[in-house]
């Protein structure tokens, strides 16, 4: 189901106008299910999949851990691909199935940020 919604998702982004720039990006500790670029905003993507919502739901499994290890990740890309004083933010992208269709797919803006230390 994981590829199948990241899929799902990066076609449903296209749609919306945002181009793909990369899937799948990987550090030793974290991944980024998809980079994308919309104006010139680098959205980081995480796509949640879900058949139902028993467990809760799908934007609540990705939890402070979680988005650490994707803000690592992102930073890493960030400087890997000379992406200097840029705007940037951390998406959500929920797919609900029934089977092999998709029911709906939900995307959060904004879902996140980088905390601010003080």
């Amino acid at each position: 189901m994981g590829k199948f919604g990241e899929d799902c998702a990066a076609k449903f982004l296209e749609s919306k106008g945002y181009t793909i720039v990369a899937r799948n990006f990987r550090i030793r500790s974290a991944e980024i299910d998809i980079i994308a670029q919309i104006e010139d905003v680098i959205v980081f993507v995480e796509v949640k999949a879900r058949s139902n919502i028993r467990h809760g739901l799908p934007v609540e499994a990705v939890n402070l851990r979680k988005q650490k290890k994707i803000i690592e990740a992102a930073g890493v890309f960030l400087q890997d691909e000379n992406f200097f004083d840029c705007a940037c933010r951390f998406d959500v992208v929920e797919i609900y199935f029934s089977g092999e269709r998709v029911e709906e797919i939900n995307h959060i803006e904004n879902a996140f940020e980088v905390a601010q230390e003080v």
